[in-house]
Order: structure tokens, then sequence, then C-alpha cells
């Protein structure tokens, strides 16, 4: 293995429990150093990136963004030439909300994440960004915070490709999921990058010779032993009834004949305490993938609601990928997560864009 000085070097700010790290480092790049807020992901990150015998040097800054001084971490860790390549995870962009009450909203906090994280994109003039969010961002509640992060990354200096909506199970991920992704390049005349990236899977029978998309039925095998991830919420004795009465496979709520008042008002949340159906890509597996009322996350035959351990494999995590603070925060840590095998996918694009240095400026169409 080369050296880690000759590796893809990688920082990754909003790392939750690191599902775009894992995915970096799969692909042969070094993790310099990430940020989390979050007290739980932060352990879960600790744990999976930073222990001696895992990393070349992993650094976790377990703090706010906002708390962080770049040309202090600039300095720190990149010296000597070492330059970092690619940039990983984008502000939230919740604070800039138009769906306000009045003016509420106007002075949110989590708006200065924006700037702080373009202060590191100035400072540390990575090669490439790669930014994440769901697909509310392209919502015009939040035109206002897209088209400030495109402005500010012009004046930073990067080219910005449009947003770009990818669908995880469209790469061979056992999971319906769409995401959307903004990718920046520095020097983007000495750069080129075919995005989006190819579909490598789509539905049976295309026409397209893509692979079949990747059904679920293989998340449901044992654990290992031990496995602290392998939990799931206790059900009380009339929900579980309910689960006995809800046929195994992909049966719905209203097969079971439980109706609570709220489902008499309307028709809708049809895949609340649904089962999942493994003979497909699971269902989006959302910060409440463990609780059966937020989602169809019933178990295929079990009665009970899936393990964060299912939730992570729906997640392409690796079994030995272990989530700290207990279920609820287990959920929470994989909801947010990028799936590791698309994000594998990605940076493996992106790496191999930044190596090339091949102009054409034709694959590079930025927003006005």
């Amino acid at each position: 293995m080369k050296d880690f000085i000759d590796k893809i070097q990688v920082v990754d700010l909003f790392s939750g429990a690191g599902g775009l790290s894992l995915a970096a480092k799969n692909c042969g790049a070094r993790l310099v150093f990430a940020v989390e807020n979050d007290p739980h992901a932060a352990a879960t990150y600790r744990n999976n990136f930073c222990q001696s015998s895992q990393t070349d040097g992993t650094i976790l800054y377990a703090d706010s963004i906002l708390n962080l001084e770049p040309v202090t971490l600039k300095n720190r860790h990149f010296e000597n030439g070492i330059e970092c390549d690619l940039l990983l995870g984008g502000p939230p962009c919740q604070g800039f909300s138009t769906h306000r009450i009045k003016d509420a909203g106007v002075n949110d906090p989590r708006n200065q994440l924006i700037y702080s994280y373009f202060e590191f994109v100035n400072i540390l003039k990575p090669r490439a960004f790669l930014m994440e969010n769901v697909p509310g961002l392209l919502w015009p509640r939040h035109k206002e915070f897209l088209a400030e992060f495109y402005s500010l990354a012009r004046n930073s200096g990067y080219t910005v490709l449009e947003p770009t909506v990818l669908d995880a199970r469209d790469f061979g991920v056992p999971q319906r999921r769409k995401r959307v992704f903004i990718v920046g390049l520095r020097d983007h005349d000495k750069n080129t990058i075919s995005w989006p990236p190819e579909l490598t899977h789509g539905p049976h029978g295309n026409a397209n010779g893509l692979d079949n998309w990747v059904d679920c039925s293989n998340i449901f095998g044992d654990a290992h032993p031990n496995d602290p991830n392998d939990i799931h919420m206790n059900h009380g004795a009339a929900l579980q009834e309910a689960f006995k009465n809800t046929p195994p496979n992909g049966g719905s709520r209203k097969d079971s004949g439980r109706v609570l008042p709220c489902h008499r008002s309307h028709d809708g949340h049809k895949d609340v305490y649904g089962r999942i159906d493994p003979s497909c890509p699971a269902p989006t597996m959302t910060t409440a993938c463990i609780n059966p009322s937020k989602g169809r996350f019933v178990h295929p035959t079990l009665h009970h609601g899936i393990t964060a351990r299912h939730a992570a494999r729906i997640q392409t995590f690796p079994d030995n990928f272990i989530f700290s603070g207990g279920l609820t925060a287990a959920g929470k840590q994989i909801g947010n997560a990028v799936p590791i095998k698309l994000g594998e996918v990605l940076i493996k694009t992106i790496i191999q864009a930044l190596e090339s240095r091949i102009i054409d400026k034709e694959l590079l169409q930025a927003t006005a």
C-alpha cells in the first residue's frame, strides 16, 4: 500500500457516524480529520475510525464547526506541500427555510453554518467538495440557501455542477433512497468529471443492460453474536398482535385490522406499521427507521420492528461497524448516513477526475 502521504487527502465536515468517510476509506483515501457535533455520532465515528489499529492518523473534532478555527486546523494537518483533495459533507439548510412565522428563523444560528463551511473551503482550498442533502433542498422554500451556497462557492473559486438527484437503488444499494448531491471543483480547467455517474442497476427486464435492482432479502439473516446493534423496539401486546395479523413479506397496516382514530379521518400513511417486502429494495431508511409507527419498518416475517443492524445493512454498512448510543441514537445515525456503496461510486468518480486532470469544460455545467 502506498504511504498515506500519496493518498487522496479527505476532510469530512458534518460527518455524522461516517458513511461518506467509510466510502472514502474504501476508495483508498486517507481521512485526515472529521467534525461532528452530535455526541452519539461522534462516539461512533471515533470508535470506527480513530482507533490506533484502524487509522492512518484520523482526528475527530467532536465540536460545532462554529467553534473551530480553519486556519489552525490547516496549519495542524496540511503542511509540507500536502493539500486537501476532497472535502465531504455540507451544511444543513433548515435555517434558510422561507416557511417562517413572521421573522422566525431570520437569526437562526444554523444560517451561520453555511458561512463557516465556506470559511473552511476558503482556507483548506480542497480540490473538490461533495455535498449531500435531501431532495427537499430543491424546493422553493430553500431557494435562498441554494443561491447563497452557489454564490459563496463561485466566490471561493469553484465551478459547481448542477444539483443531481440520485436514487441509491440505481447503484446497487438494496434501498429506495433519493438524495441530492452537489459537486464543486477547484481549477476546473484542469479537471474533467463524468457527472452524474452512470447508473449500474435498474428495474427487472430493463432494456439498458443494467443489473437488476438489489432486493433486501439478504438483509435479515442472523447478526453476529453479541452485536450491540442487534436490537429492536419492545412493542406492547396490542401492537404485537397487530403484527401477527399482518401478512408476511409486504403486508400493510390495513391488513392487520388495527385502526386508530387518526386512521379513520384520512386514508394516508398506508406504510405505517407495514412489513418490509424482501423481494424489493427496502424503503428509505429515515432517522426513525427503527420505529414502525414512522413507516414501513416492520420485519418481513417476525413480529417486531427491524433492528438497528438490519437498517445498517440496508445502508450497506458492514456488520463490524458499531453504532453508539443505543437504539434511537443508532437509528438516527443510520438514517442520516449516505449508503456506503453509493458513496463509493460518487467518491471514486471524483477521485478519477482529480487524478485525470484532463480538460473537458463541456462536462462542467455550473449554475448561473
